[in-house]
């Protein structure tokens, strides 16, 4: 990424640091090291021209920025790169520079560099989204019986437990995670294809060598090179929208429950963490605003990998060159998004008290539809609706509770005696399946390794 100072608002350092520019040419390097051993064991290149080689892919050894300027008129990185790297290698066994690149094309060694890249990545992200569901599942667990007002269209509903609202949250996490663990074997694969795919330049030891290359390097053996097909790529883009996606709905529902006239739970607090410049009473939901702000940003990341997969015949003509900073700033954005939820979950200020005072609002009106299904036994669905629709009208009109305007209906007479009205009226009853379900997505592990 970037050194502007409001990355560090946004993007988690050790994900940074796994697309810094120094980070992207080293993978390069590694690359073009692997692939002089594996020609030299396949009988390729001279064994004598390994160590040379190897030696050379120091990132520490080229200036970055003049490869950067080089790029511009070579059309990327790899270009330049190979020819800083070729004349190293030259300056210490000048026969073996003449085989450095041997047989490959810039691509493979930008587009493998980009796997070892993303083989870190994953492993990061799934280290945060454990940190983040076992935060969760310790949430879910603790609250599991906390009743809160439900809301539907920003109106308190029918009750729910905090649990459940939680477990929610648990739930899509770890289908991410099980995303990530399935496309992962699909995703980690070698990209080496040489001009147009066909490893033409390296005749009949072609297959020989990819088989060696993708050893050396820790990757997956693909059927065939993918230089114009793309769809590895855009996944790994769609799965981050997702997971961004929901990180952003779990910080939308923190930042509406630490509204001041809800107040029912908060981001930790810490000095100087979420203060105003100008109100020293603020408490901002400054986590949630950047998570936010990032499950913004993503969709359109995401869009441009999608745009980008038509790309022309055996290699790609601009669309290829889209993805390189897009998909490094849409995983950053991913990653420091999961970073800061995580960090939010394991401390958040959950107030259990103010949940249940929440619930009494609006004075008993949350549990009409409790009522309306008890006399639907008798009186019939619609007409009970209709019956109970006026109470509350009319409990409304009168700022009375819903439960003593019942209490005084001709037609609720004999139907509603004070024993059933206490038990409809509590929040605690009317909470349905909650925890089957909770207990299920507890039991629901990701799948994969």
């Amino acid at each position: 990424m970037t050194n502007d100072p409001l990355d560090s608002l946004f993007v988690a350092p050790d994900m940074a640091a796994v697309f810094a520019p120094s980070t992207r040419l080293q993978a390069m390097l590694d690359v073009e090291a692997a692939l002089a051993r594996a020609e030299a064991a396949c009988g390729v290149i001279p064994k004598a021209a390994v160590k040379p080689i190897m030696q050379a892919c120091d990132v520490a050894l080229y200036d970055g920025a003049a490869l950067g300027r080089a790029g511009r008129q070579a059309g990327n990185l790899a270009i330049p790169l190979v020819a800083a790297l070729t004349a190293q290698v030259a300056q210490a066994a000048p026969k073996a520079a003449a085989w450095v690149h041997w047989g490959a094309t810039s691509q493979d060694i930008i587009d493998s560099g980009l796997m070892l890249q993303l083989k870190v990545a994953l492993a990061l992200f799934e280290r945060d989204m454990v940190q983040l569901d076992t935060a969760l599942a310790g949430l879910v667990r603790q609250h599991r019986r906390a009743v809160m007002p439900g809301r539907t269209w920003l109106q308190q509903a029918v009750p729910v437990s905090f649990g459940l609202k939680a477990a929610g949250w648990l739930g899509a996490l770890r289908r991410d995670r099980s995303r990530l663990r399935e496309m992962a074997p699909r995703l980690l694969v070698l990209q080496f294809g040489g001009a147009a795919g066909t490893l033409a330049s390296l005749g009949a030891d072609g297959s020989k060598v990819a088989e060696k290359l993708a050893q050396e390097l820790g990757l997956g053996l693909p059927a065939m090179p993918w230089h114009a097909q793309r769809d590895r790529v855009v996944e790994l883009g769609a799965w981050a929208g997702l997971l961004t996606g929901n990180l952003g709905k779990m910080a939308r529902d923190i930042a509406l429950l630490m509204q001041t006239e809800v107040a029912e739970v908060f981001e930790p607090a810490a000095p100087g963490k979420g203060g105003s410049s100008a109100m020293p009473q603020k408490r901002n939901p400054v986590a949630c605003a950047a998570t936010l702000a990032a499950a913004t940003r993503v969709p359109g990341l995401v869009a441009t990998l999608f745009s980008a997969m038509p790309q022309e015949q055996e290699r790609g003509l601009g669309g290829w060159q889209a993805e390189w900073q897009v998909l490094p700033e849409l995983l950053c954005l991913a990653a420091g998004a999961l970073v800061l939820m995580a960090e939010t979950i394991e401390g958040l200020d959950v107030d259990t008290s103010r949940m249940r005072a929440n619930l009494d609002l609006t004075r008993g009106l949350v549990m009409a539809e409790a009522v309306a299904l008890e006399l639907g036994r008798s009186l019939g669905k619609a007409v009970a609706h209709k019956l109970v629709a006026e109470a509350s009208r009319r409990a409304v009109a009168e700022a009375r509770p819903l439960r003593d305007v019942l209490a005084e209906l001709p037609e609720a007479a004999g139907l509603l005696d004070a024993a059933s009205l206490k038990r409809l009226f509590d929040p605690a009853q009317y909470l349905g399946a909650t925890q089957h379900f909770i207990a299920a997505v507890l039991r629901d592990k990701p799948k994969g390794r």
